[in-house]
């Protein structure tokens, strides 16, 4: 297989991260070691698991940008999921176990509307007995595959929208933005129980991750060297959201012997926490933390210099 390294064969120089179209029936670690394949020997991995259910945005960061994953997974999520009236299921999705719900021929559109305004904002949310969740070192999922029930706590998360785009009893279907470790799924079940007759997820696609667009992804089906290349984003696009700040070559020496330096000549917004740093040929080199009572900058994140 050809490779995607540059033609000096270091491995530093491959850093970057790639929206891929995930298909339905694929699990987001197969996506992954996709990618692996591709870029191997530098090392991949995703930002945010997508079920084997669902379709869309998968962001799979490759080299030192892996160390940005978790500022991937705080970004706003966009999802179109389709729903199913008087229906449950053990996994809150059309892919478990099955049982009637109730009577749903009397819901209407405008009982729909009322009920989703409830789920807006910040709201404690339940996950899905098969989730991603640890519970005791384990995780959910695995529990429940055991047959064991597994008492989850509701947990604060965020929806900024969510509006009903279709509605074809027993069906229906909603485009919503949320936070991260929201659960689709749980939102239709949640809503269902409030409507009285339950309601099941029958499909979801992720539209967007942060800057991250599906729009932009490159179909799974279509990864090779040639397609990762030309879609293969720099670093800094996975802390799109932090103020920059420009170090110069004497700062940037420091941050890497992990000194601390200056606030700068530009004011950060009172908001920020976290800075990006970039240095004199634009590449971004680290995070730091913003110490604005000490008026400096404290290295957090700081990538290997290139050779």
């Amino acid at each position: 297989m050809e490779s995607l390294l540059p033609a000096t064969g270091d491995v530093m120089d491959l850093s970057g991260v790639v929206a891929v179209d995930k298909p339905t029936g694929l699990t987001s670690r197969q996506i992954v070691d996709k990618v692996a394949k591709i870029v191997r020997p530098a090392k991949a991995g995703h930002a945010g698991t997508l079920d084997p259910l669902a379709t869309g945005v998968l962001v799979v960061a490759i080299g030192c940008a892996t160390r940005l994953i978790s500022y991937i997974q705080q970004g706003r999520k966009r999802y179109i999921g389709r729903f199913e009236l008087g229906k449950r299921s053990d996994t809150d999705d059309s892919e478990g176990q099955i049982r009637d719900g109730g009577d749903w021929s009397g819901i209407t559109r405008d009982q729909l509307d009322e009920a989703i305004a409830e789920f807006i904002g910040v709201i404690h949310q339940v996950p899905p007995q098969f989730s991603a969740v640890h519970v005791d070192g384990q995780r959910a999922y695995a529990l429940a595959r055991r047959g064991q029930t597994v008492d989850l706590q509701a947990r604060p998360v965020e929806v900024f929208s969510v509006r009903v785009t279709q509605f074809a009893p027993p069906e229906f279907e909603l485009e919503l933005e949320c936070g991260s470790g929201t659960y689709v799924r749980s939102i239709g079940r949640d809503l269902g129980e409030q409507l009285g007759c339950g309601a099941i997820m029958t499909s979801l696609r992720r539209l967007t991750v942060g800057p991250f667009s599906v729009e932009n992804a490159v179909p799974y089906d279509n990864l090779d060297v040639a397609t990762l290349r030309a879609a293969l984003q720099p670093p800094v696009q996975a802390i799109a959201d932090l103020p920059r700040r420009n170090v110069d070559d004497n700062e940037a020496k420091a941050l890497r012997q992990g000194k601390v330096i200056g606030l700068g000549p530009v004011p950060f917004p009172e908001s920020a926490n976290e800075a990006a740093l970039i240095d004199l040929d634009n590449r971004l080199i680290g995070v730091a933390r913003i110490e604005a009572a000490l008026q400096r900058l404290q290295p957090h994140i700081i990538f290997p210099v290139k050779k």
